[in-house]
């Protein structure tokens, strides 16, 4: 957060939407930008001041063009099962705001942050589907039935590099690592 106030110098006029986010990461900031989350569930309850909030569809943004300063989305786009829904969600982005910021998990990272499991995303989805449970971190924790591993094993697809750069061909494109390997991807575009 802060690489982000810093990038787009915000301020208390600024207005952000952030596509599938939360209340959370904005608490680590000192600035208070207008802000908006679109996300697919409710609002929880008593919204600070200048914060609204639309249950809504990634890729299909209910904004006009450029209504935004900055458009923010952390570890959401790897969450619409295809690139075609994952392309419409950036068109989205790009066309709704000034600038923007995107964060993604890399897919060349070992490590699937999702399920807290190495290479279980490089496996085929059947095959990802099936170990889920007994095979992954977060399937020992979370237990999950199979619906759940069936909806999640189809609805996380990371990107690499070249697909952020497709989508997102007007971006700064900055990796982030961790211990020297590429854990995930930023697509940015300043204001102006």
């Amino acid at each position: 957060m802060a690489e982000v106030c810093k990038t787009f110098q915000l301020s208390d006029a600024t207005t952000i939407l952030d596509v599938g986010g939360a209340l959370y990461n904005w608490t680590l900031i000192s600035v208070k930008p207008r802000l908006t989350i679109l996300n697919l569930f409710s609002a929880p309850a008593g919204l600070p001041e200048g914060v609204s909030w639309v249950i809504g569809d990634g890729t299909r943004l209910p904004f006009p063009d450029r209504h935004f300063d900055i458009c923010y989305s952390n570890s959401v786009i790897e969450h619409l099962c295809n690139l075609e829904a994952q392309k419409a969600m950036a068109d989205e982005i790009r066309r709704v705001a000034k600038g923007y910021y995107v964060q993604t998990p890399n897919y060349r990272f070992p490590i699937e942050p999702h399920f807290i499991s190495p290479f279980i995303h490089w496996l085929p989805v059947h095959l990802r589907r099936r170990m889920l449970r007994n095979f992954t971190v977060w399937g020992w924790i979370t237990r999950p039935d199979e619906a759940t591993q069936e909806r999640l094993a189809h609805e996380i697809r990371l990107l690499t590099v070249g697909e952020m750069k497709s989508l997102f061909p007007d971006a700064r494109i900055t990796v982030e690592r961790f211990w020297g390997l590429p854990k995930s991807i930023i697509a940015m575009k300043a204001v102006g």
